[in-house]
């Protein structure tokens, strides 16, 4: 498996970069939420088919009054 290495970057020209934006916006909604799955799976180490679940101890209500 491969490791994602959070430092490292690609320094692009414009038109490299103009051409990546177009590359992911020709791409249907799906399936970028897929890629961007996979790469989160990558970045925290997790197997992309059984995404960690979220903690809802940490969160709590607050109820505003209504004056």
């Amino acid at each position: 498996m491969y490791r994602l290495n959070r430092n490292a970057f690609k320094m692009q020209k414009f038109q490299e970069a103009s051409d990546q934006v177009n590359y992911w916006l020709s791409k249907t909604e799906t399936e970028r939420l897929k890629a961007a799955a996979y790469l989160n799976s990558v970045a925290y180490n997790y197997p992309s088919d059984n995404p960690p679940r979220l903690d809802k101890t940490v969160f709590h209500i607050r109820h505003r009054d209504n004056d």
